[in-house]
């Protein structure tokens, strides 16, 4: 499949400060990619170099075949979305979503047209007449697509556009992009730091951090195999528990403070002995009945119980080191008991402590 977006060894300084690394990226035709990562990671600066919003230092951009790296924004073909809604507030909807068409010198029944088919998609026909002041956040965001949308371009660039709305909306939200996503077809970028937000949206993620991509991969990859031990922690709430210990032994054993668990079902890349990490997503330990048969079993007593409703958070300690799982939420458990827990290796993961890399 051709690629929509391509970034070639992309470089970006300001002054003594590098902020991102010989960066390399390639989006194919009708992607949805979610740019992911903790703040400062350089995720929406990465974004605002696509967008031609920040001069880069050295590398390439291309958009469409077209190298794009010093073109103004307005001849890059892109749409994009911000985290403030930035609608005129003296302006109605209609006039927000034509404004732009208006400047381009459109025709009147071209922008009627293009007005009406985006009000259509994201189903704002109703609110055309209003000004911004008299919507709600949902709302008002769903026109700042929409003026994206009009524009009728290959490639769309979204800047963290949920934040400022409530849990609800969001969740809402995000459905909506994911259908426009499906019915429009069209390349779609897009920086968050809802992990929430990268795995339901993306086609692929990429996990970035100090300016460089961790890994870029499926969402269902990045869950089961991170590539190292920081994506491995970033992905999963609550966050996968990490023991640090030895792994030995011709049939390997992964050991630490008088804890012995056979690695027999662990599918390593190849051998190793030496200095791990083992990482272990708390709705992967087995509880009760459930935990016989899995490679170790121990008896661990509840520190703290979190009711979630349809799952419940248990806080225990493993190895001297605090320790969570996520178990079914109508379990009868309480804080002082003690229950039995299994470990399936098969579904673990194991870092060099050296390199922090997947074994």
């Amino acid at each position: 499949m051709a690629n929509s977006v391509e970034i070639k060894h992309l470089d970006l300084s300001f002054g003594a400060v590098e902020v991102l690394k010989d960066l390399n990226l390639h989006i194919t035709e009708g992607e949805f990619l979610v740019l992911l990562g903790s703040s400062g990671c350089g995720k929406s600066t990465l974004l605002n170099c696509i967008a031609g919003l920040l001069e880069v230092t050295d590398g390439q951009i291309f958009i469409k075949g077209n190298n794009v790296t010093w073109a103004e924004p307005s001849e890059r073909g892109i749409g994009m979305v911000f985290q403030s809604y930035a609608l005129y507030p003296q302006m109605t909807v209609r006039g927000n979503l034509s404004f732009g068409l208006k400047n381009a010198k459109f025709s009147k029944a071209e922008i009627e047209r293009r007005v009406a088919r985006a009000s259509e998609i994201l189903q704002i026909e109703p609110l055309l007449d209003r000004k911004p002041s008299a919507l709600s956040g949902g709302q008002r965001q769903r026109v700042a697509i929409g003026r994206a949308l009009v524009r009728d371009v290959d490639v769309f660039l979204f800047d963290e556009p949920l934040s400022n709305l409530d849990a609800k909306l969001r969740t809402d939200l995000r459905v909506e992009l994911k259908r426009l996503h499906q019915q429009l077809g069209n390349t779609m970028i897009y920086v968050t730091h809802d992990q929430v937000e990268a795995m339901t949206l993306a086609d692929r993620v990429a996990i970035m951090k100090d300016g460089a991509i961790q890994q870029l991969d499926a969402p269902r990859t990045i869950y089961t195999k991170p590539r190292n031990k920081y994506v491995a922690g970033f992905i999963g709430s609550p966050a996968m528990n990490f023991i640090k210990g030895e792994i030995s032994g011709g049939d390997p054993v992964f050991s630490c403070d008088g804890l012995s668990i056979p690695l027999k079902d662990y599918p390593f890349e190849a051998p190793f002995s030496g200095s791990a990490w083992m990482g272990i997503r708390p709705e992967h330990i087995r509880v009760g009945d459930m935990a016989d048969g899995c490679a170790y079993t121990a008896d661990v007593k509840i520190d703290l119980v979190e009711p979630m409703g349809a799952d419940t958070l248990i806080w225990t300690e493993l190895a001297g080191d605090p320790f969570r799982m996520r178990i079914e939420g109508q379990m009868d458990v309480k804080a002082g008991e003690t229950i039995r827990i299994g470990v399936d290796t098969s579904v673990a993961s194991l870092f060099d402590v050296a390199s922090e890399l997947r074994l």
